[in-house]
């Protein structure tokens, strides 16, 4: 959410701002709003003020005997107490409108993220690795021979639809192996406290991270009100949701694995098929929680655990800073990390991570209380896929691919899979 005074004080610079995301006259919008719940709020103080003055004069009048009087100040005091009632109500919706206006724009972008309309513009920052140069047709993940026995979409869609997936044997071991290896990483290597979280939320958290109200039909809703959630840095953000918290104990890093949950309700026909877009995943994601000037270095720092990730298991990867066009809602930068995937002949998105400033603090009422004393100030917030499982499990599988239609497994995950190497082209481990 946005600081209303900002937009006050400088409405052509939150314009020019907004127009970056595609968005113009915005400042107009949000001021005329402003403006009605001010002038609401001044005409209920003025009345108010009317109503306790003539409140003080309605016994004098009585004690005097002046019954003209009294019954004049008597049903002025009514008429400003219904007038007040008024006022306050329209003050109150005046005011939801513009909260509700606040909320549904998007986060102002950093002055280095690069103008574009699409993903197309989005601009390399660095390569890591080099793609296989492989004597042979490469599959996708689904057609590998190890791999078939233990990855069913029939079965799947059996019991819940499209866009889910069975995982059995020795697949299901390997994904199980990539999660525990990427929160061992995080945690032993690089900091991070391990959380385990809920992952079916209230609405007001979706509401802090932003994922409400703007995407609510790209989640899940239960009866009972609950959302399932997203990503963990709907849960792991909301932590400091009212808190102010204490400067020394900033930077706050986590990270998580939890199952996430995605309507996918823009991307139809996108990634059918094979496990890279699915309803139901996982991923091990990583919040920060930090001081205002330290968020753009945090940013580099996520990012490069994030990357490690992808070097230990010697995957190739890209690193991209999105253009405008393409950064999500909440973000004033994003740097997403693209994987390549032999099968598809390309590189695709398995990381995004994103520094978000004070966007979600202020939606959320998160602060700190700086050490030298002053007034509390919002933290800013950070998060990323350290990384998402399934995708990774895919980028694993077809890097590794042999001609037999075995998997060559990166060193890293041998000591979680008891010392095995090898996917075999029979679908087992050995």
């Amino acid at each position: 959410m946005h600081d209303i005074r900002f937009i006050r004080d400088t409405p052509d610079a939150f314009d020019a701002a907004m127009a970056r995301r595609g968005l113009s006259g915005v400042s107009a919008q949000v001021l005329a709003l402003d403006s009605a719940r001010r002038e609401k709020i001044t005409a209920s103080e003025t009345a108010q003020a009317e109503r306790n003055a003539a409140s003080k004069q309605v016994g004098a009048a009585k004690a005097r005997g002046d019954e003209a009087e009294f019954t004049r100040l008597r049903d002025l005091v009514a008429a400003k107490k219904a007038e007040i009632a008024d006022l306050d109500a329209a003050a109150k919706a005046a005011d939801e409108d513009l909260r509700a206006l606040l909320m549904s724009l998007p986060n102002l972008l950093n002055a280095e993220v690069p103008d574009g309309a699409d993903e197309a513009e989005n601009v390399e920052l660095r390569r890591w690795g080099t793609p296989r140069d492989l004597d042979f047709a490469p599959k996708e993940h689904y057609d590998l021979d190890g791999v078939k026995p233990g990855m069913d979409f029939e079965t799947a869609a059996k019991l819940s639809g499209a866009r889910f997936v069975v995982l059995s044997g020795a697949v299901a071991r390997i994904h199980r192996a990539l999660a525990q290896f990427m929160v061992n990483t995080h945690v032993d290597d690089n900091g991070l406290t391990e959380t385990w979280t809920p992952v079916l939320v209230r609405e007001e958290m979706l509401y802090g991270t932003g994922q409400l109200p703007k995407f609510g039909e790209d989640s899940y809703q239960t009866r009972e009100g609950w959302w399932l959630v997203p990503t963990a840095e709907v849960t792991l953000t909301n932590i400091v949701n009212g808190l102010i918290v204490e400067d020394a104990s900033l930077p706050r890093r986590y990270v998580a694995h939890t199952q996430c949950f995605r309507s996918e309700a823009g991307s139809a026909g996108r990634d059918t098929a094979g496990m890279l877009r699915q309803h139901q995943f996982e991923k091990v994601e990583m919040v920060s929680i930090t001081r205002p000037e330290a968020s753009a270095d945090e940013h580099d720092r996520m990012t490069r655990c994030a990357e490690d990730i992808l070097e230990r298991l010697g995957l190739p990867y890209r690193t991209v800073v999105l253009c405008s066009g393409d950064t999500g809602f909440g973000a004033v930068r994003t740097h997403d990390i693209e994987v390549w995937l032999p099968g598809q002949g390309s590189y695709r998105e398995i990381s995004s991570v994103s520094n978000c400033g004070a966007f979600q603090a202020r939606r959320m009422n998160a602060r700190f209380r700086p050490e030298g004393g002053g007034k509390p100030e919002f933290v800013h917030t950070l998060n990323g896929s350290g990384l998402a499982v399934g995708r990774t499990l895919i980028a694993v599988l077809e890097n590794g691919q042999q001609a037999d239609g075995s998997v060559d497994l990166p060193a890293c995950l041998h000591p979680y899979l008891g010392g095995k190497t090898r996917l075999a082209a029979d679908g087992t481990l050995v």
